[in-house]
């Protein structure tokens, strides 16, 4: 068996950044940015009022002071004239700033009447405008590697980008081993189950940037197994699930082999998780994750997004751990690093982080009810409530 930071290291090793593709700003959303993308424009393009209210000349304004109106500036209608000494001009929010004024008096802090306009006592500070540029500038970048949030979305289009170079998404071959599986809507035989890890391991695989493609269930049987390899030709990464370890009915390692897997590794110090493979076949990159349905989910969490990140021109490093106190006293662990279902809870106002009770990897209730994992070292010893230790927040 190999450490879970030495399996990591060789999963990233069989695995390379893809090439870059341009698609438009409506599509951008989760995708990384692959290259820098430079504004187009300068925002805003000229002074703009912050406010609704008048635009005068600032050295003007004081209490009881009255100025003239002589025109309006709306947002996408500016006044074209400039504005002389005792003279003011309508102007609302996002609106250009007109010649000759550099201050806006909110309308709250003035009375009028007519086309005169008198200054109130407690007249704002002001000068409530947004200088050209406050934004940004013409020429600012976004620079890579950027998984663009709807923020950055909302700032590209500000920009005038109308396409962005983004990595490939990775497609992602699911391949469900096993005689003993069904899918969800069939009516299970009397020794079966229903299929849950490719469905979880879909959305996983989706909600980090990726593109799964779910295939059929492959059979105990070398044939139904080569069928299935056979359709996941064009994949940029094989995620087999079950079927990986040595009992008389595990015989995807022998079939892959057969059709060219070359094994970096197989085993790691870990619980869930023990029975993980990974090499190439074919060229193709390739995991064998365990067939337990919270084995093959925390496997997922721990090596294939940072996987994931990696192909898509991210850091491919462990996912970030932070440090929480216990809610409750933990025992010594054992010989392999454990990840262990918990959740975040307040108690005395603090928050704090609770271990199931039950940490069977066959139970998919407790794992949707974690919300993070507590990160237990080999050998750690027993820890009381109120120590700190790792968690991976889920």
């Amino acid at each position: 068996m190999i450490r879970v930071q030495e399996a990591l290291e060789k999963i990233l090793s069989l695995l390379t950044p893809l090439e870059h593709e341009v698609v438009p700003l409506r599509q951008a959303a989760g995708r990384v940015l692959a290259r820098p993308v430079a504004a187009r424009r300068t925002q805003p393009p000229f002074a703009a009022s912050s406010m609704d209210g008048y635009a005068m000349h600032g050295a003007e304004v004081a209490p009881g002071a009255r100025f003239t109106v002589i025109g309006e500036s709306a947002a996408g209608d500016r006044f074209n004239g400039e504005v002389g000494p005792g003279q003011c001009v309508r102007i609302f929010t996002g609106a250009p700033v007109p010649t000759g004024a550099d201050r806006v008096v909110m309308q709250e802090d003035v009375t009028r009447n007519g086309d005169v306009i008198t200054i109130s006592e407690n007249v704002s500070a002001g000068p409530f405008i947004r200088p050209a540029g406050d934004d940004f500038s013409a020429g600012t970048e976004i620079t890579p590697p950027r998984r663009l949030s709807s923020a950055d979305v909302a700032l590209l289009a500000a920009m005038n980008i109308a396409e962005v170079p983004v990595y490939r998404r990775p497609i992602v071959a699911l391949v469900a081993t096993g005689d003993e599986l069904v899918m969800p809507g069939e009516e299970p035989g009397p020794d079966q189950i229903v299929s849950s890890n490719n469905f979880g391991l879909a959305a996983l695989i989706e909600t980090h940037g990726g593109e799964a493609r779910m295939l059929p269930i492959g059979r105990d049987n070398a044939e139904s197994l080569k069928q299935v390899f056979r359709l996941c030709e064009g994949a940029d990464l094989i995620l087999t699930l079950g079927g990986a370890s040595v009992g008389d009915h595990d015989i995807v390692q022998d079939v892959a082999r057969e059709m060219g897997l070359e094994t970096a590794f197989y085993k790691v110090a870990m619980r869930p998780g023990k029975p993980l493979m990974a090499g190439r076949m074919n060229g193709t990159p390739m995991i064998g994750l365990p067939g337990n349905p919270v084995s093959s989910m925390v496997c997922g969490h721990i090596f294939i997004v940072p996987a994931l990140r990696h192909m898509q021109g991210l850091p491919g490093k462990a996912r970030k751990r932070l440090h929480m106190p216990l809610a409750t006293d933990l025992p010594a662990n054992g010989p392999r690093e454990h990840y262990m279902r918990a959740r975040m809870i307040r108690r005395d106002g603090a928050l704090v982080v609770e271990a199931h009770p039950r940490q069977d990897s066959a139970l998919l209730s407790v794992l949707a009810a974690s919300d993070a994992l507590i990160v237990r070292a080999p050998h750690d010893r027993a820890r009381k409530a109120g120590e700190m230790v790792e968690i991976i927040h889920l």
